[in-house]
């Protein structure tokens, strides 16, 4: 047989099933809600380890083979609409007999009955503590969950902060090149190409570039997972975060002491008082009250950190998916832009070629006319129109060469023009 023991934190309360062959994890939660009242959506079941149990595997996963065995495995039972949970809870009731000496420590019992009587008192302390053990295991499972989610915020939070900074740095490479870009735009565009258009179009990507910058923003979300990291820390610190049941494990060897103590009475006719014993049980329920206090109180505060944690998640998602979406429209508009400038180099360097297609079909007119008629000066300093395409290699900029090419070929032009005219006077004189 496979039998399931689940501790219910809410209730501090062991609920057991069997578990029928190939059962789903579904199915069990079904049997759950219907002994506790809490839905299946609202049931989160966690192994010792804080391993949540997995619903994609058959409820056969909370049996683990081994040496405890079957009867001591614990799966602990929690209520995820509840953050606070309300203990210490009522200790485990009394027997009939134990009941019997509380109501009056000083009745005198025969010595064989004295015995049967302390043995159910030594089991109830020993029962006493054993709860409180099986309650601090689930707040230590409950630390553990809360450990893994905790390291899973800082994987999102890295990730974040990555995708956050490599946003930043593409944002501010983008604004120095528009700047540049927009600087030489306005100094060539009186003599050289101008686009209203693309002009507008280059302001409004500065613009949504300043938008984008919202997205890396991301300060009110490291704030808060920083101190929710240092609320997590402090209560691993925290010392309800350990066994606190030594009193009540000294009371159980106590216990156990007084009654080999009686055992090894001879079963005469003498009689006796349990006066010791329930001093004993007395002050294991108090013990156990107010360790189960502190116990409860520092789970509300793991679970409430646990639920901090998961409203968080989403929120870095949603941050996440802006960064993206802003680093990927920086680079979109970066590509235009991009595309833009080679298209006003196109431009450029086609009415470039067009002119010095022009300045050799002049030449070839009146090539030895000019020749003779062009001062001295200028024919030895003139440089070639076409001279200064020879530097655009050198690193200047496209749109200052297409410029000297410009002038070199008017003022040349303006050349071949005065030399016709004075060849036309002299033939005229002649």
């Amino acid at each position: 047989l496979q039998i399931v023991h689940i501790l219910n934190m809410t209730s501090a309360k062991i609920i057991s099933f069997l578990l029928r062959p190939e059962e789903s994890l579904h199915s069990l939660q079904i049997r759950i809600e219907f002994e506790t009242g809490i839905s299946t959506g609202n049931q989160e079941l966690l192994l010792e380890t804080g391993i949540c149990l997995d619903p994609r595997k058959p409820a056969s996963q909370c049996v683990i083979d081994g040496v405890r065995g079957w009867d001591s495995y614990m799966v602990y039972l929690f209520d995820k609409s509840k953050t606070v949970y309300d203990g210490p809870f009522a200790s485990r009731s009394l027997s009939d007999c134990v009941n019997y000496i509380v109501q009056d420590s000083k009745i005198q019992l025969p010595i064989p009955q004295l015995r049967k009587v302390w043995a159910e008192a030594v089991h109830y302390v020993i029962g006493l503590k054993e709860d409180y053990s099986r309650l601090f295991q689930g707040q230590r499972a409950a630390m553990l969950s809360l450990l893994r989610y905790n390291a899973n915020l800082i994987k999102m939070k890295n990730n974040m902060v990555s995708a956050s900074q490599q946003l930043k740095a593409k944002l501010e490479f983008f604004h120095q090149s528009i700047r540049l870009d927009l600087e030489r735009y306005s100094d060539q565009m009186a003599y050289g190409i101008s686009s209203e258009k693309m002009l507008k179009a280059w302001k409004e990507m500065e613009e949504k570039a300043s938008q984008c910058a919202q997205a890396e923003d991301i300060g009110y979300l490291d704030e808060q997972i920083m101190a929710l990291h240092t609320e997590i820390v402090e209560l691993q610190k925290s010392p309800y975060a350990r066994r606190q049941g030594e009193v009540m494990e000294s009371l159980e060897q106590r216990a156990i002491d007084l009654y080999k103590q009686l055992k090894t009475r001879p079963p005469d006719h003498a009689y006796s008082d349990s006066t010791d014993m329930v001093k004993i049980i007395v002050q294991t329920v108090q013990s156990q009250d107010r360790v189960l206090k502190e116990l409860f109180g520092h789970l509300s505060k793991l679970l409430g950190c646990k639920q901090k944690i998961i409203d968080l998640l989403p929120k870095i998602e949603v941050a996440l998916n802006n960064i993206k979406e802003a680093d990927n429209s920086v680079m979109q508009m970066q590509g235009k832009r991009q595309r833009e400038i080679w298209h006003l180099l196109k431009i450029a360097c086609t009415q470039s070629s067009s002119r010095s297609l022009v300045s050799p079909s002049l030449e070839g007119t009146a090539s030895t006319p000019a020749a003779t008629w062009l001062p001295q000066s200028c024919s030895e300093h003139a440089p070639h129109p076409l001279s200064s395409m020879a530097t655009a290699g050198d690193g200047e900029n496209f749109v200052d060469v297409i410029e000297e090419n410009m002038n070199y070929l008017d003022r040349f032009s303006s050349m071949l023009q005065e030399a016709r005219e004075e060849q036309n006077n002299s033939l005229m004189v002649s």
